[in-house]
């Protein structure tokens, strides 16, 4: 069985806690895009953890976790993280495949220093490097896992990156230029840092399929935050989507049985870029707080997230270039408190309304169109059968299961490993 589990939104939907629930019941899983820059929430016995670059499965100790070569390896990241789990007494297993590329220093810094040079024009980045690290990676410049292993050719390679760096760094941003040697000692202490990893995973998921393990493939950020098929250009610089599991883990397409789109039960945000269905001040401000498991704040940045009502047109466009098979709806729990609920069933662009999810230059100019559903004012945290649910509260999920097209089979109602109901 292969499962992927990726976003219906913009990210920040849930998925942490989702991928944490079947991994206890999956023998791999594997992260296979995106870097530091997004996080996935997890509370458990252990305590409460922000996830960054580990996969979700790392507080299992039958489940072997895969960084993929789809990632942005953030490697002194990478190891804060690992440790920040063995303080807690987590042993996880990991592996990293040798064609992963590791995010250089020279990442974050380009990324710091384009944002400051673009002013009131940015991209609203995390700073985290990840947009340099993909251009290179594109570009062939970019280092790979394997390359840290092969110290002659890879002080030749910094040398020549350096080149072409410094020209930028000395005539556009006017900053300190790059010193190919430091560079090389810093790479040579990742490279010990990360040995013990490293291995040949395309390699270890062929005899893992041919044995019928039970892999779950994690992805980060969420569909409209795609450089496809999302708000471009206020998107990731890595596809979100689930077709794109299949390169960054490397295993054959046909080989996924299930895709779990995570979509929030309203709507949240973090960065710049069209959002139809926000909301602000106050009304923001009351759902921020209930969201999430301790409000709705960047898991990464601790930004106060962008927060909206649920918005149909955007979730089931999500869960189309998905190719989603299931939804899984979170955070159901934080609506509890609203006499009743608005969902934003459609989109009004110059006098037509439209259930078609529009291009950037049309959806910037888009105007939520809401129906109001009925809340059901009690706390629902704790129920675990879908039919003991406040009747207004399962119409609300069955109202959204129709809107999208997809059965809901996961509703989360509370941040703990089991506040849970399985349909």
């Amino acid at each position: 069985m292969i499962r992927a589990i990726v976003g219906a939104n913009w990210g920040d939907e849930g998925k942490g806690k989702i991928t944490d629930m079947f991994a206890e019941e999956s023998d791999i899983v594997i992260r296979f895009q995106g870097g530091s820059n997004a996080g996935h929430t997890i509370i458990n016995q252990y305590g409460k953890f922000a996830l960054h670059q580990l996969p979700s499965g790392v507080f299992y100790e039958h489940t072997v976790n895969i960084i993929g070569n789809g990632v942005a390896l953030n490697i002194p990241y990478l190891m804060k993280e690992i440790e920040s789990l063995k303080e807690k007494g987590i042993n996880p297993n990991i592996l990293i495949s040798e064609r992963t590329q590791v995010l250089m220093p020279y990442h974050i810094l380009f990324d710091q220093y384009e944002e400051e040079r673009l002013k009131e024009r940015q991209f609203g980045s995390t700073k985290s490097g990840i947009a340099p690290f993909y251009s290179d990676k594109y570009l062939k410049t970019g280092i790979q896992v394997c390359d840290l292993f092969y110290p002659d050719r890879l002080k030749e390679e910094l040398r020549r990156i350096c080149e072409v760096k410094n020209v930028l760094l000395k005539h556009l941003y006017n900053k300190p230029l790059l010193d190919p040697e430091a560079l090389f000692d810093e790479l040579m202490s990742y490279s010990e840092m990360i040995r013990p990893y490293v291995t040949n995973t395309f390699d270890y998921l062929q005899k893992a399929m041919s044995e019928n393990k039970n892999i779950l493939l994690e992805g980060q950020l969420g569909a409209l935050k795609d450089p496809d098929f999302g708000i471009y250009p206020f998107t990731t610089s890595s596809s979100t989507l689930a077709g794109f599991a299949t390169v960054g883990a490397g295993i054959p397409p046909y080989k996924i049985d299930t895709v779990t789109a995570v979509v929030k039960a309203y709507s949240s945000a973090v960065g710049s870029g069209p959002f139809v269905s926000e909301i602000f001040g106050e009304e923001a401000e009351n759902l921020r707080r209930r969201g999430g498991d301790a409000g709705e704040y960047g898991a990464t940045t601790g930004r106060p997230r962008r927060m909206g009502w649920f918005d149909v047109v955007a979730s089931r466009y999500g869960c189309q270039v998905q190719g989603a098979t299931e939804v899984a709806l979170t955070v159901l729990d934080a609506l509890g408190y609203l006499d009743t609920i608005p969902v934003c069933v459609a989109y009004e662009v110059d006098g037509t309304v439209t259930q078609s999810f529009p291009v950037n230059a049309v959806l910037e100019k888009a105007k939520p169109v809401l129906e109001y559903l009925p809340g059901w004012k009690e706390d629902i945290r704790g129920i675990t059968d879908f039919d003991k649910l406040p009747q207004n509260c399962k119409n609300y999920v069955l109202f959204i299961e129709k809107a999208l097209g997809i059965p809901v089979t996961i509703v989360t109602n509370g941040p703990k490993r089991h506040e849970v109901i399985r349909r």
